[in-house]
């Protein structure tokens, strides 16, 4: 065994809690500083109730919950927002003639829009300068957003 390259052993280093308790122990180190004793953790005083929190671990369980509820709130009103039937009919994408048509026709909404679809389609060719083509992307919009076409349900 080399000489010489062992730490020094102190016999009577001296162990303190953060609670104020102190005993005698052997250790390399002199003195040695605990945040956590027998005496005051919650297992051993039966306080399980009582959390130890000392790096802040529970308040970024706390922010990282609360984060998800927000996303899932935000997620879920994107979402009900996507099929609102208040979203404006220029939000649909359609094309020029056909957003123009309807909007000349009082068809400002899509809410409006899916009532004269309820009607039938005749009902929504019969807007000036809405054609069968039209009629047929709007009906792929309309699906690819989410919405329940009237004449599809049956």
């Amino acid at each position: 065994m080399r000489e010489k390259i062992h730490p020094t052993y102190y016999t009577d280093a001296t162990v303190t809690c953060a609670c104020g308790n102190t005993w005698k122990t052997g250790s390399t180190r002199k003195e040695i500083r605990t945040e956590v004793c027998s005496n005051c953790h919650p297992f051993f005083t039966g306080q399980q109730q009582r959390i130890i929190d000392i790096e802040g671990q529970v308040d970024r369980f706390y922010k990282r919950l609360q984060a998800r509820e927000n996303y899932l709130e935000e997620k879920k009103s994107r979402e009900e927002s996507k099929t609102s039937l208040e979203r404006p009919v220029a939000e649909l994408e359609l094309g020029t003639r056909a957003t123009d048509s309807l909007l000349k026709a009082g068809l400002d909404s899509v809410g409006k829009v899916m009532e004269l679809l309820e009607k039938g389609d005749n009902e929504v060719l019969a807007v000036e300068g809405f054609g069968r083509k039209s009629l047929i992307d709007l009906k792929k919009k309309l699906r690819s957003l989410g919405y329940t076409i009237p004449s599809d349900e049956a």
